[in-house]
């Protein structure tokens, strides 16, 4: 199964499971790494982040559930944690979260020759999909939120 569908598969079986225990899966990865094979799935919790039990509840689950399914045919290393304090921020729902603070936006085309720009999170338009910074560069900036390659918090 290629690296996308082993993705879509877990991202399919572990979204109930951390729903039901009042998580949300932030991002999911499969890659190739030098100890070989791992996918890593990052949850999180809106109050009071995850713990421990957390993560290996849902891993347990998920294993299990993989294993049935025989998901991935090869060696494998599962991997199940929180997002940490520079968590991505994917969806518009997670700036609107995240809103007050700071973070990196990372651009797919460049404005005025700039691809990164720091800033904090001033606010985000659920509607437009669009997102505003006040950048450290100077200024508010709106960003659709199509234009970002990347964006995680800051530290």
């Amino acid at each position: 199964m290629s690296g996308d569908r082993v993705v879509r598969a877990a991202e399919e079986f572990v979204r109930p499971i951390a729903e039901e225990m009042g998580l949300e899966l932030v991002e999911t990865q499969f890659r190739q790494e030098s100890g070989g094979w791992v996918l890593r799935l990052f949850i999180d919790r809106a109050e009071g982040g995850v713990g421990i039990d957390d993560c290996a509840s849902v891993s347990r689950q998920l294993a299990a559930r993989l294993e049935a399914e025989d998901v991935i045919s090869h060696a494998y290393t599962l991997e199940v944690s929180s997002p940490g304090a520079e968590r991505p921020l994917k969806r518009i729902e997670d700036f609107v979260r995240f809103a007050g603070r700071r973070a990196k936006i990372k651009l797919k085309e460049p404005v005025n020759g700039e691809h990164a720009f720091f800033g904090t999170l001033a606010a985000a338009d659920t509607e437009k999909q669009q997102i505003t910074l006040a950048a450290e560069q100077g200024g508010l900036m709106t960003i659709d939120l199509d234009a970002v390659a990347r964006a995680r918090l800051c530290l």
